[in-house]
């Protein structure tokens, strides 16, 4: 197979941990005999120094001519002034809706061998195997804003077609798993989350009359998340709360570093990141995990590529790695010893045989 995959390395640790995806994906090529070709462009703070756009027009060309797009990380303290006319995070944004990727998935598995590195006691922890499905493209975070001397507003709207066609993203990956699928919202006290359970409801009656259909408000399901996690098969829900929950069930993993996600639309095409933000307070030391984001390459396999057996010999190394001792500081116990950011990808790709 020949792809093209834009190479979105970002700020902050983005540069670090895509350099590692990107020789994680040159190796499953060499193996299997594949021929990736990679296009390195500029998204966020850097871009912003480099050309004063946060989403310049090169990079919008380069994705949309894409199979794939790995991004590492955008923004920093560099530029998080709240008044500055334009920011890195409206790069992101600007991508999303570019590629129009409506559905972030999220998978949070438990490695046996990390529970130790999870605030969660262990036994909280078996068997928890879930997918997030964050809606990605609507809601308040693109809603219309105000803002005066005396007050502010996010306004939230979400149209049918925005929770139907999540909703069924969600019922498919259910259907493929456990059948069971939890719809979360606050339908106690905002009309649009009334209005996303309607759909989800009759979405669900209608296409997919064989899933099991659980409704549950946002801060219970933020509470089940650590106190029975593996109750849980597939979870959706808007994008706020999306944004909230998948960072809190990172910590079920143990750090951040550790989950992949994948950003898909109506196509093939789709936008592979790992969970975790730009964390400049590490970057450049070389200590970054970088086994979201070689997850993220796994995931890129998978969705964009349909190269299956690749993606499950990715994930696999990944596992290997950890199964074997190795650890970013992150992820490591206390006194034990640790690897790099390179040492750790390096690990990985010499599973790969």
């Amino acid at each position: 197979m020949e792809a093209l995959i834009t190479v979105l390395p970002g700020d902050g640790i983005g540069p670090e941990v895509a350099s590692a995806g990107v020789k994680a994906l040159q190796r499953i090529a060499e193996v299997y005999g594949h021929t990736f070709e990679f296009s390195d462009q500029l998204i966020g703070g850097a871009a912003l120094d480099a050309v004063s756009d946060p989403f310049p027009p090169s990079t919008a060309a380069s994705c949309k001519e894409s199979d794939a797009i790995l991004l590492g990380a955008v923004g920093g303290p560099k530029w998080s002034d709240p008044n500055a006319p334009v920011r890195p995070e409206q790069g992101l944004l600007a991508l999303r809706a570019a590629l129009e990727v409506f559905a972030n998935i999220r998978p949070v598995q438990i490695f046996d061998e990390l529970a130790d590195a999870s605030p969660i006691k262990a036994d909280r922890l078996q068997g928890v195997d879930m997918i997030v499905v964050r809606e990605l493209t609507g809601g308040i975070y693109f809603g219309k804003k105000t803002r005066d001397a005396e007050s502010a507003s996010d306004l939230c709207i979400y149209h049918r077609y925005e929770v139907e066609r999540i909703v069924r993203v969600a019922a498919r990956l259910a259907r493929a798993r456990c059948g069971e699928l939890c719809s979360v919202d606050k339908a106690n006290v905002l009309e649009s989350s009334r209005f996303w359970r309607d759909i989800t409801i009759t979405t669900i009656a209608n296409e997919f009359p064989t899933i099991k259909l659980e409704h549950m408000l946002v801060d219970a399901a933020a509470m089940h998340l650590i106190n029975q996690p593996a109750a849980f098969d597939v979870i959706v829900t808007e994008n706020m709360f999306g944004d909230i929950l998948t960072d809190e069930a990172s910590m079920l993993a143990g750090s951040l570093g550790m989950l992949p996600s994948a950003s898909l639309g109506d196509t093939a095409r789709g936008l592979y990141e790992p969970i975790h933000g730009s964390a400049p307070d590490i970057a450049g030391k070389g200590i970054a995990n970088p086994c979201g984001m070689i997850a993220s390459a796994a995931l890129l396999l998978r969705h964009s590529l349909g190269l299956q057996e690749e993606a499950t010999a990715l994930e696999q190394a990944i596992h290997q790695a950890i199964a074997n001792g190795v650890r970013t500081a992150d992820i490591a116990e206390k006194n034990a010893p640790v690897v790099s950011t390179t040492e750790m990808a390096d690990a990985i790709i010499q599973r790969l045989h």
